[in-house]
């Protein structure tokens, strides 16, 4: 389950503060807790954040070695000098090449841009560095986006008669290179120090040509999403101004990313044109998104444009190869503890880190993954917000060859022979400095939506763009016990949802449908949406996350039932049952063994056994995340996967047998000492019954409203709605009526018995029993 918090808390002294700026601001006071609470503290920082502009922008010659580097490159210019841009592979490091060569040739000088393959490695080599010597032979070498930790290279080139100039924005190393460096980590008067390569390669632009390297933000903007620094103070007004360009007038070289009907935001580049580009340098081909930027034939943009896409799709499939063979090894595990560690020589490594931080995300505990060469295995490690990775590698260094990064990222080597030693050790560290609620997600929210919305703060929100990294969208909850529930067309795992307070959206939220429906308690974590249809604006909720209570069993008792009927419909899967007593069942809950799921097909089974499950988490329908944690799960729906656990017990029989899919091949363990669930005794069997329904069905379904079973059953006033669904699921056995056409459509002239359908004789069975 998840932990739903507050993302700030106010004294009443702050809360003051917050209404008189919110009466300053002339904004809501909802607006203005937010701003306060990630760290705008008076009215004018309040009217900076709000209207983010390039009037904003920081004089580049307030960072250390500007004005230098400018006397340098006019020298260079003036005197003719061979100049080499050296850049970096990822979209970051791109984009600054990019910007710095275009802004030195606006300056007068043509440069010679040369970037590294993923292959080569981070920053600079003495290899490459010869490569380039070899060939042009530079007079000045300017890095972006690397440098600032290669004081040896520089002096390499030094040795090589090259003058140098470093821009980067990486943390600063003990020892500095020994040339011109422009990075804003520098304790000088540039008071922002969270630019990205591409903003200080930008803001050398500035500082030699002035205002119109303002041309060059839409590369910038890119660039700082790209790399997920904190969208606040300077990088705000980049991104901001950025994006009016890339609306205004997008660059041919990035166009073709684009879907021209909808505006480019921050997660447009995040998601959509951003993974293009790092897309080249993981596939070992960045020189091509470095051509594509810096091309302007649009024959040649289009074949660039095509290449980086389908270098996307194939670093996608890439990715989810990895990821599920990743996730195969945590199955064939049986889970995980609080930390994973997975190696496999076939890997990719230019893959693993974001595979690692989908495992890490999924499963809320740290990942490495490792990929073999030769006796050495490199890994990319990632982290979740309450636990510190490098930290853990720290104190246990003795099993590690190699490693560097900070609290939620890492790369780390390590001999094969020491593997095994390093997952036991890191397992012990986290066991020994970490609770179980640390593993536990967190959602952070900004505030409680209890009656209608209020549409001026609504739209206040949408002034707080651009979001991302350091600017999250805001999070709102809203209690709701029943609501009507739609899927926005047949078969579509996106729901429409109508509450009293807000119309709600639910993409991919079809495995909560049943919880939407029942009366049980439960918060919706949702974002506000405004979007324009025909010149009117329509407000809406975009649900991210449901949460409700271990109770909500109790006020389900129709949903499970429907639940459990379904399931009882469906064929047994081939597997291993071992049947066990209640004894024996609450032995295995003693034990506490991770990776175990326990099954109650009924609320008043898991009630009987509350005391022993104790601190385990209940879900009801499906699992609410996605790793295989131990815990308790109640009447799950037949799409359930429960493949990865490495224990499953059932505590009843409610559906006899096992007719889970995903526990095809597996071992389950049942207890059959329950009593029969309550809604068995609540169903007819008796054939008059049954045609009576079927009667109905043959008079009405052109009018019906559904598009499965369980629709026309809630949605049409046929009767009992159990009773309904029952007798559907027996004439669908039966071949009387079909769902296929995404309707219910009933097969005229079709003659056939009750005893054909498994489960009318199940159900008669059960009652008799």
């Amino acid at each position: 389950m998840k932990r739903i918090l507050p993302e700030f808390e106010f004294s009443e002294e702050q809360l003051n503060i917050v209404g008189n700026l919110a009466r300053q601001c002339k904004l809501c006071e909802d607006t203005v807790k937010i701003l306060y609470g990630r760290g705008l503290r008076d009215k004018d920082s309040i009217d900076r954040f709000m209207h983010p502009s390039k009037d904003h922008f920081i004089s580049p010659f307030k960072m250390s070695g500007m004005e230098e580097a400018v006397r340098l490159i006019t020298r260079a210019r003036d005197e003719e000098w061979s100049v080499v841009v050296y850049g970096d592979y990822d979209a970051d490091g791109i984009c600054a090449s990019t910007i710095m060569g275009n802004a030195l040739r606006d300056f007068g000088i043509e440069p010679i841009i040369c970037v590294p393959e993923r292959t080569n490695g981070y920053g600079l080599s003495t290899a490459l560095i010869d490569e380039i010597f070899d060939e042009y032979f530079p007079q000045l070498f300017i890095t972006v986006d690397c440098g600032i930790s290669c004081a040896d290279e520089v002096e390499y080139l030094k040795e090589l008669g090259a003058e140098v100039i470093v821009t980067d924005h990486h943390e600063l190393p003990d020892r500095i290179p020994d040339c011109i460096c422009i990075n804003p980590k520098f304790n000088d008067g540039y008071i922002y120090d969270n630019l990205c390569g591409a903003g200080v390669a930008f803001k050398v632009g500035c500082a030699l040509n002035g205002e119109s390297a303002y041309k060059y933000l839409d590369f910038t903007a890119i660039a700082t999403v790209a790399d997920s620094v904190p969208l606040t103070g300077e990088n705000r007004d980049i991104v901001f101004e950025g994006l009016k360009l890339i609306n205004n007038n997008p660059s041919l070289c990035y166009k073709q990313f684009l879907n021209k009907a909808d505006a480019v935001t921050a997660q447009t580049l995040a998601f959509t044109v951003a993974p293009k580009i790092n897309a080249a340098g993981r596939m070992g081909d960045a020189k091509s998104a470095l051509r594509l930027f810096n091309e302007t034939d649009e024959n040649k943009i289009f074949d660039l444009s095509a290449k980086l896409t389908a270098y996307n799709v194939e670093r996608q499939k890439y990715c989810d190869d990895l990821y599920l063979s990743a996730k195969e090894m945590i199955k064939q595990r049986g889970g995980t503890g609080k930390i994973i560690l997975l190696c496999n020589e076939d890997w990719n490594s230019g893959f693993v880190g974001i595979v690692a931080a989908r495992l890490a995300d999924e499963y809320c505990c740290p990942a490495i993954l490792f990929v073999k060469h030769g006796d050495m295995l490199k890994g990319s490690a990632r982290s979740i917000e309450n636990v510190n990775v490098f930290e853990a590698l720290k104190a246990c260094e003795e099993y590690i060859a190699e490693f560097g990064g900070h609290s939620q990222a890492a790369g780390v080597n390590v001999t094969a022979d020491n593997f095994e030693k390093l997952s036991d050790a890191l397992e012990e560290y986290m066991t020994a400095h970490y609770s179980s609620d640390d593993f536990v997600p967190t959602v952070y929210i900004n505030g409680e939506l209890t009656g209608e919305y209020n549409s001026k703060f609504v739209k206040e929100l949408e002034m707080l763009e651009p979001y991302g990294v350091g600017n999250r969208r805001p999070m709102f909850v809203c209690e709701e016990s029943s609501l009507p529930v739609r899927a926005i067309k047949p078969l579509s795992p996106h729901l429409s949802i109508r509450s009293d307070k807000i119309e709600l959206m639910y993409f991919g939220g079809s495995k909560y449908k049943k919880i939407l429906e029942c009366s049980a308690p439960k918060k919706l974590l949702f974002e506000y949406n405004i979007s324009s249809f025909r010149g009117k604006e329509y407000i809406k909720g975009f649900i991210r996350d449901v949460a409700y209570g271990k109770d909500a069993g109790a006020y389900a008792d129709d949903e499970i039932a429907f639940a459990c009927i379904d399931m009882l419909s469906s064929q047994e899967v081939n597997c291993n049952v071992q049947h066990i007593s209640r004894g024996q069942a609450e032995q295995i809950i003693a034990q506490k063994e991770e990776g175990t799921a326990f099954i109650a097909w009924d609320y008043n089974t898991y009630k009987s056994f509350a005391t022993h499950l104790g601190g385990l988490g209940v879900d009801l329908f499906a699992p609410s995340a996605r790793h295989f944690k131990s815990q308790v799960l109640i009447a799950p729906l037949k799409e359930a996967d429960l493949s990865g656990y490495k224990r499953v017990i059932f505590l009843d029989n409610a559906v006899k047998g096992v007719r889970l899919s995903s526990l095809e091949g597996k071992t389950v363990e049942l207890c059959e000492e329950n009593s029969a669930p309550a809604w068995i005794k609540s169903l007819s069997c008796d054939r008059d019954d049954l045609l009576g329904i079927f009667a109905k069905l043959s008079a009405n379904s052109e009018n019906l409203e559904g598009y499965t079973a369980e629709d026309v059953a809630k949605r049409n006033p046929l009767g009992d709605k159990l009773q309904v669904f029952f007798a559907l699921k027996v004439f669908e056995q039966l071949s009387l009526i079909s769902f296929e056409s995404g309707r219910l459509e009933v097969i005229r002239g079709v003659k056939s018995k009750l005893e054909n359908s498994p489960l009318y004789n199940m159900v008669k069975q059960m009652q008799a029993e």
